[in-house]
């Protein structure tokens, strides 16, 4: 213990321990290592062979991979003779015309035989050697050891092999339950052209339009085409309970705002508090005229207007305003309007996948607007005509319809003698 000058005592600290001289001389020799050990025991495998492939010196580390000795290598075999036959030809066919031209390859992946047949995954880079004079001596190669890369990249394979098959499932399964939510046929209706096409934006998942064409007493029939909110299996589930439960009260009581109200009141039970599920449908009750036409009573819910294109070659929209979500209220507006189809006339209905996609970057609409001018430009037309004109138009949009599309058309054929303009 000392003394300071204030008289304080002062307590020393711990003398900072020493190395010891053996431990240092130890260290020093690990820092002194020659070149040459450095060479054969390096991480990787080293390589050098003539201009004609000849080997010439190869590492230690390099042979213990290979189970090789030295002299079964140096002198007696090419490098190309270490390869795989695929290997050999990639070497004569790649590898070797890029290193004359370039000088060097970096990176390449091949497969070096071992001594016991096995194979060594491995990283190849080679790079000429050139006298003084420029020409080239001898070819000097490293080899990193790639089998934990080639292990990690065959796993990444198969997983992603695996998730491919497991996306097919999923699409399979999704694309048959879309069809066990749509009519496999519609109906032939004794003076009526039909025709129905559902565009599905993803095949990933399943969408919730709906549409079908049915009888109900003699001499009518039942339509109705609609828009269930959301996607997946819950909106199949919805799509399933509205397309039956409209057929079910269709035959119960066929007027259409009658068939929405009673599908009203079950979406209502069935999907109420905290998980409430609506939807969008126009319903249509098909009665013959003496005439050879078709009086058609619609009723619509929330759901984009029918189009009307006539024999004379006009079109328009059929407006049911004030019409409201099918699901939502305990008791609805239901919006009505009777049309008469005259030959020649054509009645289209659709889902507003069509009117909502994208037509360019800026998040602008497809429109309704855009869609009376197409109609107009066909008119007048048949069922079969505007559906596939319908069906050239989805393709032409492309991806920028994200959402699933029904439409479904009926149109009276023109009587004989009479020519569409």
């Amino acid at each position: 213990m000392c003394t300071t000058g204030d008289g304080r005592n002062h307590h020393p600290g711990p003398a900072p321990e020493e190395v010891p001289d053996t431990e240092r001389a130890r260290f020093s020799a690990l820092l002194e290592d020659s070149a040459e050990d450095l060479y054969e025991n390096a991480p990787c495998g080293y390589l050098s062979t003539r201009m004609d492939g000849q080997i010439a010196k190869v590492n230690t580390t390099l042979l213990h991979w290979l189970g090789y000795q030295r002299d079964d290598l140096v002198g007696r075999k090419r490098f190309a003779d270490l390869l795989t036959v695929g290997g050999k030809l990639y070497h004569e066919t790649h590898f070797a015309p890029l290193l004359r031209m370039q000088g060097e390859v970096r990176g390449i992946a091949l497969d070096l035989k071992a001594a016991d047949g096995s194979r060594l995954p491995v990283l190849v880079t080679s790079t000429v050697k050139t006298g003084s004079d420029g020409e080239p001596l001898l070819i000097r190669t490293t080899v990193f050891d790639a089998r934990d890369r080639r292990a990690y990249e065959t796993e990444l394979l198969r997983a992603r092999q695996e998730a491919e098959r497991e996306r097919e499932r999923i699409q399979r399964l999704a694309n048959t339950l879309q069809k066990s939510l749509l009519p496999p046929t519609l109906v032939s209706i004794p003076g009526l052209d039909v025709a129905a096409h559902y565009h599905i934006a993803s095949i990933d998942e399943v969408g919730g339009d709906f549409y079908d064409l049915f009888p109900l007493a003699k001499g009518t029939w039942g339509l109705f085409l609609g828009d269930v909110c959301g996607k997946g299996a819950a909106a199949a589930a919805v799509t399933s309970l509205t397309r039956y439960t409209l057929r079910a009260a269709a035959v119960y009581n066929p007027d259409p705002a009658a068939a929405l109200a009673n599908l009203n009141t079950v979406l209502n039970h069935e999907y109420s508090g905290t998980d409430p599920r609506f939807c969008t449908v126009i319903f249509g009750l098909l009665t013959p005229c003496d005439d050879g036409g078709f009086r058609i009573v619609l009723a619509a819910g929330g759901h984009p207007p029918a189009v009307l294109m006539r024999a004379d070659g006009t079109a328009d929209y059929v407006h049911t305003p004030g019409g409201q979500l099918i699901g939502v209220l305990s008791d609805p507006h239901i919006a009505t309007t009777t049309v008469r189809l005259a030959p020649g006339d054509t009645l289209l209905l659709y889902t507003d996948g069509l009117t909502e996609a994208h037509t360019d970057q800026s998040g602008g609409r497809y429109g309704d607007e855009a869609l009376l001018d197409f109609v107009r430009a066909l008119t007048p037309t048949t069922a079969p005509d505007a559906i596939a004109a319908l069906r050239s138009l989805l393709e032409t949009l492309g991806a920028g319809v994200d959402d699933d599309t029904a439409v479904l058309a009926i149109s009276v054929p023109p009587q004989a003698g009479e020519e569409q303009q």
